[in-house]
């Protein structure tokens, strides 16, 4: 839509750095007009690689530079390092410094967190709640499951996991149990009445022990915005809203956003329909497709200058997102020259599909690309078994995204166990799993130990008096000793987190082998609680915003080290690289078989293509093997042949290059024409008289 953007003027106050208001000279005139939106709804669309945070951040600018209170500004992203980032950015272009501020900037998890804990009275909680972690809510489910003889069925009661998985969806798509299991878990159709009474119990053992899941955090929120005084409070803490990733939202997100403007409709939504790819999340693309309904009067701008790709990738990208269903049009046009073609390569199986992607990556690093620059997208994990052993093979060093979180490491949930039970006596999940530690405890005794502490109204010093083993009662005390100690004494959580450690280490060198690497980990925790003022900080921001993985604490490669990267296409989300491998474009990869059960679904994984194929800098290669092995190639001749995505229709070849490396109707394959005529048949028949 046209957008007039009017003549910016410097408030004259000498406040602001940078000459007035120049900093906005860095915006083309799209971005600058929706950094200067006057007021109300905006809704900005912003197509891949077309300085979305940017534009973000110098609205936060704007806001400030216009009189607008930083302590009234609300920004929601998805990771605690885009807030940051933008926030930077906003700071810097506006004080010329690059505070932080009195800006309400973070997730929507750690800003439900801290509105609940000024508001927790209101809320129905204990100041002092704990925040439980996937793994510690699918225990605690387990627990119940057993509790109510759900695991004693005839047939198979779903697994914790799966319970956990459906009560996520349940809650966060806002949907009736019912239906929830009807379109997305079909075969726990029969659990229905005994699913609705153990998520019953779930959420009254969680009250019980003052504790609250991922979940809970939107939840509570969103329900103690139901409150009209609460809600007006809290609505009118903030002059603006401004939310990144608005494609990513789920339900009860934005239903906490309608309740938080119901009279001040200053709200700033930022996505890109396109990329919405999270619906196993229960993100719905509905909700930016529906914003001009939700808020009347919305504005709508586009972002379509895009600075990161080669015009002839995003001429490929924009006819192939045309296939979509619903969307927001959009055609993104690009400031660099047209580059190379997009290149579809058609292999005769995995193994050509290895080589045809290695010996690209080796011209590429020796045309001065290097590995760390380049990366290979695939839409499952499993996709890439195949080049990870051609890699390894050819020493070729690479990193894969993914892998063991760093929160899931049995030592970290041990060391974690301790601080939650300093902060919260009544979390009786942590406690089972810390007693559990000392040897002669198995369940049954942490189970009785727990039930004397309840019994004590949870009195750490009270395990002294616990009535078991003498072996156990000596190490019961000496815990609850240690506990005492660090409750009484006034430290960081770092510090804390050593002297655990002195106790802890001698049972973690006896309970895990590689117990060094272990060691390291925790004094790598011990070095990240070192930057938070208190316990209940370092806690909540460990499970809200955790490291990844337990690599991410040992900080940035070296210099010198290059790898090249290996990612599903919902891990690359944001990034960018040089040079780009789609691999396995194959109808029942991508889209996955799994997910065409609905033209929503399909659409889905459409945009996951999408997603993948504008990562692309310069280079782009789409790659797929004709056939699968049912096992690798050379052990079993089983195997399937494969179609080339549905999503590569004729618009979208006539934009890219092609050619072949090994296929069926090449090589070995092909029947020879030359040679002289063996009479084989002749001879066989002969061997048995013929």
């Amino acid at each position: 839509m046209d957008v007039e953007i009017k003549a910016i003027k410097s408030p004259g106050n000498g406040k602001f750095s940078n000459n007035g208001y120049d900093w906005l000279s860095g915006l083309n005139d799209e971005q600058k007009a929706a950094a200067t939106h006057s007021g109300g709804p905006l809704l900005i669309v912003a197509g891949a690689g077309t300085g979305k945070t940017k534009t973000l951040a110098y609205r936060v600018a704007h806001l400030i530079s216009t009189g607008v209170r930083a302590e009234g500004i609300l920004l929601l992203t998805f990771t605690r390092k885009a807030s940051e980032e933008m926030l930077r950015r906003a700071y810097s272009a506006v004080y010329g410094k690059e505070s932080a501020g009195s800006v309400w900037g973070g997730t929507f998890h750690s800003i439900a967190n801290r509105l609940l804990r000024i508001y927790s009275r209101a809320a129905g909680l204990l100041p002092d709640f704990t925040i439980v972690d996937q793994g510690d809510a699918e225990d605690m489910l387990d627990v119940l499951r057993e509790e109510l003889s759900l695991d004693k069925k005839e047939a198979r009661f779903p697994r914790k996991s799966t319970c956990l998985a459906i009560y996520s969806r349940r809650v966060n798509g806002n949907d009736e149990l019912e239906g929830v299991l009807k379109r997305y878990y079909p075969w726990c159709l029969r659990w229905k009445d005994e699913l609705n009474a153990l998520f019953r119990r779930y959420v009254e053992e969680k009250t019980r022990q003052n504790v609250l899941d991922y979940d809970d955090l939107l939840l509570y929120l969103y329900y103690l915005l139901e409150d009209e005084e609460t809600s007006a409070e809290i609505e009118g803490r903030f002059d603006a809203i401004l939310v990144d990733e608005y494609q990513d939202t789920n339900p009860i997100q934005a239903g906490i956003l309608e309740r938080l403007r119901r009279t001040n409709k200053n709200i700033t939504v930022v996505g890109d329909d396109a990329q919405s790819i999270y619906s196993f999340r229960s993100a719905t693309v509905k909700n930016m497709l529906d914003f001009p309904a939700r808020f009347p009067g919305a504005v709508i701008m586009k972002l379509e200058c895009n600075y990161r790709s080669a015009g002839r990738i995003l001429a490929c990208t924009n006819v192939l997102i045309s296939q979509a269903g619903e969307r927001y049009t959009k055609n993104l046009y690009g400031t660099r020259d047209d580059g190379a073609l997009p290149e579809l390569v058609t292999c005769r199986d995995e193994r050509a599909q290895d080589e045809a992607v290695i010996e690209r990556v080796l011209r590429h690093y020796e045309e001065g690309i290097p590995l760390r620059s380049q990366a290979v997208l695939f839409r499952a994990s499993s996709h890439s078994a195949s080049l990870e052993l051609a890699l390894s093979r050819k020493n070729i060093p690479f990193v894969k995204y993914g892998g063991l979180r760093f929160l899931e490491a049995a030592h970290i949930k041990d060391l974690v166990g301790f601080l939650r039970v300093l902060e919260n006596p009544k979390d009786e999940r942590a406690w089972f799993r810390i007693l559990q530690l000392i040897r002669g405890v198995g369940p049954s005794t942490a189970s009785a130990a727990i039930r004397h502490l309840i019994r004590e109204n949870y009195r750490v010093n009270s395990l002294a008096s616990f009535n078991g083993a003498e072996e156990i009662t000596g190490q019961l005390k000496k815990l609850a000793d240690l506990l005492d100690q660090i409750a009484g004494c006034a430290v960081g959580p770092g510090i804390e987190i050593e002297r655990i450690n002195e106790y802890y280490a001698p049972l973690l060198r006896e309970k895990y082998d590689n117990h060094r690497e272990r060691e390291n980990d925790i004094v790598h925790l011990a070095g990240l609680a070192s930057g938070y003022s208190s316990r209940r900080e370092f806690l909540t921001e460990l499970v809200l915003d955790p490291p990844v993985f337990t690599g991410d604490l040992a900080g940035p490669p070296i210099r010198d080290e290059d790898y090249l990267i290996l990612s599903t296409i919902h891990s690359a989300k944001g990034l960018e690289w040089d040079a780009v491998y789609l691999i396995h474009a194959a109808d029942g990869c991508l889209p996955s078989d799994l997910s065409t059960g609905s033209s929503e679904e399909i659409d889905e994984e459409l945009r996951l293509a999408y997603v993948a194929m504008t990562r692309a800098r310069n280079h782009l290669y789409i790659l797929w093997p004709q056939r699968f092995y049912s096992r690798p190639s050379g052990l079993s001749d089983n195997h399937v042949y494969a179609q080339l995505s549905r999503f590569f229709n004729d618009e979208v070849l006539a934009t890219v290059s092609r050619s072949s490396t090994g296929t069926c109707s090449e090589g070995a394959e092909r029947p020879a024409e030359a040679g002289k005529s063996v009479e084989i048949q002749k001879k066989l028949k002969e061997m048995w008289g013929g």
